[in-house]
């Protein structure tokens, strides 16, 4: 595993000046089907190309994670978010107030996405990321896999430590950029079919939730 370690990290990463050339080797890495941990607001994630369904299995595999769950994707705009999955009018209302932010969306896939990723499911996690590194890579890359960069049921990645001591032997890079600034998982909220439900409590409360749908 190399470790990049980004020179803003003491500075809270307000924005990202890693190296073109460090960012040319992660797509590069991410592009032939290897592993990456990444910083993103909230924890650190385990990033793959979704469209590869061997990266996506390397995904399972590195965290021990059971096949019969599903993934999160992490994208950088709403375009990008509907490449991917069907938008109705409270996932944009959604987005347009917390996104980006700790905040993941449930939504109805489109067909492009492979069914591993998603466990057979129609239903997709979507989210964009509140930090300058991981909205970087994925406008230069595209959507990348958004699942915590730790072994399953392991403590959460809040430090690159964590992610480099259980994913060690899985990850080609490991991009560290300091303890993340919310230190916590995002909101889990399910809006495929138009109706709201939180699925997992995380830093977007519930009453900010309904405050914004009104």
């Amino acid at each position: 595993m190399k470790v990049i370690k980004c020179t803003s990290r003491k500075t809270g990463c307000k924005k990202c000046d890693l190296r073109e050339k460090d960012m040319d080797e992660i797509v590069a890495a991410l592009k032939s089907g290897e592993l990456v941990v990444y910083p993103t607001d909230t924890l650190y994630g385990v990033g793959a190309d979704p469209f590869n369904e061997n990266a996506v299995k390397k995904v399972y595999i590195a965290k021990n994670r059971p096949f019969d769950m599903p993934l999160s994707i992490a994208v950088s705009n709403e375009k990008m978010m509907e490449s991917i999955a069907v938008l109705n009018g409270n996932a944009r209302k959604l987005i347009r107030k917390f996104l980006p932010g700790p905040l993941t969306i449930l939504l109805t896939k489109k067909p492009n996405l492979p069914d591993i990723l998603t466990s057979g499911s129609n239903q997709i996690g979507v989210r964009i990321p509140d930090h300058p590194f991981a909205l970087r890579l994925i406008d230069k890359f595209g959507p990348i896999t958004s699942t915590s960069a730790n072994l399953h049921s392991h403590p959460d990645p809040v430090e690159a430590s964590v992610a480099q001591k259980d994913l060690k032997g899985h990850i080609g890079i490991c991009v560290d950029c300091g303890k993340t600034k919310l230190a916590e998982p995002s909101t889990i909220i399910d809006v495929s079919e138009g109706i709201v439900e939180i699925i997992r409590k995380g830093v977007v409360s519930q009453e900010q939730i309904e405050n914004a749908l009104r």
